[in-house]
């Protein structure tokens, strides 16, 4: 019977609740006088009857103009209830007058009485439907705990019970006085008590929705939440709520700022500010996780222009698009030029600079998967050694003012070719550094970048979502860790502080255990870990073993003495530098090596060009360990014909 109601047409659900309202309204005057005159069975008089009929055919025709019947009754909001009250004190008003006016008794009192009970009726009316409509999808919802107790939180759980996928069932607070007191008819409980919490309400999820000033302890939040073995998910920011980019119930999983558990760099915006507005600015790699991340950050700084350098057509129209909108929404008036190009030509490179006149540049152009330039040793070698090569000679010849090269932690005491090549990299700059003095060259160097193509987060996420196992290459694994804004952060404030030559790294705390990692990922996604000890497990971990150059551990510094910067998490590192004359004569070993395609020779001038290049294994390349000798001697006799 009620679904069929529910069913109605709109228009016909709207007269019954204009019937209904009539029939409670004509009720209330009713009670009111047989309130006020002490009778169980008044009955009134002509006058009355009119006075009566006048008032509630004058407060349906203020309840139609307020928009009452235009509210739908499942979404009901305070709002609603205040034009409940507006309408009953005018209806009551109206009594008033007509009683006057026509001459009719109608005690002082009687209005009064009227207005309370017309406003329980009407309102209780619509209650009570929401009620009935709302309660079967009550037991359907998912019961989640959402985090925080502050305005966040609230608008979030007002938002969830207009849904119709989660029902909170408690709130967790992070003040001891809030224990046990209602919010939203939802009881909270101090987040010293959140274990009996989710026992007592068989909590399903964890939903976290901190205000920005709340200044809780995430990491030591997550430790807290880890053990419950509950999915943790989090809302949306509150400035991508302003800007409208994310609605409050919008819930998504884990941060990976909140995986990594450390307070984010703060760039000195002012300085940065200064290196980048009203200037032309070119980013090589622009459509790569670094690359499309410095590009967002730079057009906040509102340069003149900005050019982006892409190899790869989807990326680089992607990355085209969004900075396009933003720079539309935000009224930005920057110039946007997409260009395609590799950094390895070298005239392309250096028309590209001049014709936009561009005096910063941003490297960020490389090969960075270690497994495959070790698979793909000459093209890794080509792209991130001749490419940066090639690249700095045009900027050097198009008069750049500042070139930041974008290198790695692998650089460091390196076991394979890509990082090998990053440091060669680094080798060639701070020649050019010291061969001129026109172009300021600078480095930026910094580890793993969580969120990236390639990082291990997404990776596991969707191994987790499989159903496991998750793959660690070994036990015991360790990795430096920071965010893609973090790393485009660096590399700004970097860019405004070189001088020339230097390598810039950043003090990014105490180092990850890729598998600690793996494990809070699947606790903190309401998972369990399968193993000896708990054969009853979800997600199992699986050591595959190292990787063809990968290494235990990574370093950001070759030497022990770092020197402090204007920044506090930013170090100038002390490091062993060739000139320019013995760099030029590795270049050249490297580039007949490369023509040859003699992957052997490409390590051994690696090796003898002071990287620091210590393979912990043979050459993996596919095309070298494949190829047929006959067929190599006949390709190094071609290329010594054409040259």
């Amino acid at each position: 019977m009620f679904q069929k109601f529910l069913n109605l047409p709109r228009f016909h659900k709207r007269l019954i609740s204009v019937l209904a309202d009539v029939i409670a309204l004509f009720f209330a005057l009713w009670a009111a006088f047989s309130l006020r005159f002490e009778q169980q069975f008044w009955v009134p008089n002509q006058e009355q009857v009119v006075v009566s009929g006048l008032t509630v055919v004058f407060t349906i025709g203020v309840f139609v103009r307020l928009g009452l019947y235009r509210a739908v009754v499942r979404y009901l909001s305070d709002r609603a209830f205040l034009t409940v009250i507006g309408g009953v004190t005018g209806s009551a008003l109206m009594l008033i007058v007509l009683g006057y006016w026509l001459e009719v008794l109608v005690p002082r009192s009687v209005p009064v009485i009227y207005a309370a009970l017309a406003f329980i009726f009407v309102s209780g009316s619509r209650m009570g439907v929401r009620m009935l409509v709302m309660h079967p999808a009550r037991h359907n919802k998912e019961r989640v705990a959402i985090v925080g107790a502050g305005e966040t939180g609230l608008q979030l759980c007002q938002a969830l019970e207009q849904g119709t996928e989660y029902r909170p069932v408690a709130f967790i607070s992070f003040l001891e006085s809030n224990h046990r007191a209602l919010i939203n008819g939802v009881p909270v409980y101090d987040v010293n008590h959140i274990e009996k919490a989710v026992r007592l309400h068989r909590v399903q999820r964890l939903l976290l929705a901190l205000d920005v000033d709340s200044g809780v302890d995430r990491k030591r939040l997550l430790k807290q939440l880890e053990p419950l073995a509950i999915p943790v998910q989090t809302v949306p920011s509150m400035a991508e709520l302003i800007a409208g980019q994310k609605r409050i119930n919008d819930i998504r999983d884990l941060e990976i700022e909140d995986l990594l558990g450390r307070d984010p760099v703060r760039p000195d915006n002012a300085q940065v500010a200064g290196s980048l507005y009203g200037k032309s600015v070119m980013v090589t790699g622009a459509g790569g996780s670094i690359g499309s991340e410095l590009c967002r950050q730079i057009i906040q700084h509102r340069p003149r222009v900005l050019v982006l350098f892409e190899q790869s057509e989807f990326s680089l129209y992607s990355i085209e698009r969004e900075l396009q909108a933003i720079n539309s929404i935000e009224g930005l008036g920057v110039e946007i030029h997409p260009l395609l190009g590799s950094v390895t030509h070298r005239r392309r490179c250096e028309s590209v600079m001049r014709t936009f006149a561009v005096q910063t540049v941003y490297h960020a152009a490389a090969y960075k998967h270690v497994p495959l330039v070790e698979h793909n040793v000459i093209e890794g070698v080509q792209n991130n050694v001749f490419g940066t090569w090639h690249t700095a000679e045009a900027a050097i010849a198009a008069g750049v003012e500042r070139f930041v090269l974008i290198s790695t932690d692998k650089a460091v005491r390196p076991t394979n070719v890509m990082g090998a090549s990053k440091r060669f990299a680094e080798l060639v700059l701070q020649g050019l550094a010291q061969r001129q003095s026109g172009t300021v060259f600078s480095m930026v160097r910094f580890g793993n970048v969580l969120g990236s193509s390639g990082s291990v987060v997404p990776l596991f996420r969707d191994q987790i979502r499989d159903g496991g196992p998750v793959t660690v290459t070994h036990p015991d694994i360790i990795r430096y860790f920071m965010t893609i804004p973090e790393a485009s952060q660096l590399v700004l404030q970097a860019g405004s502080m070189g001088q020339g030559g230097e390598v810039f790294v950043l003090d990014m705390g105490e180092p990850v255990k890729i598998a600690d990692l793996a494990r809070k990922m699947i606790h903190l996604m309401g998972l369990e870990e399968k193993s000896d000890e708990n054969p009853g497990g979800d997600i199992e971990i699986v050591f595959s073993g190292l990787r063809p150059g990968e290494k235990l551990y990574e370093e950001l510094l070759i030497g022990d003495n770092p020197q402090g910067t204007t920044h506090p998490r930013i170090m100038m590192a002390r490091e062993v530098s060739l000139n320019w004359a013995l760099v030029d004569e590795f270049l050249n070993q490297l580039s007949q090596a490369s023509q040859m395609f003699d992957c052997e020779a490409v390590v051994d001038i690696l090796k003898k060009a002071r990287t620091g290049y210590a393979p912990n294994g043979g050459v993996v390349d596919l095309v070298w360990c494949g190829v047929d000798r006959e067929v190599e001697e006949k390709l190094r006799d071609n290329v010594m014909l054409l040259r």
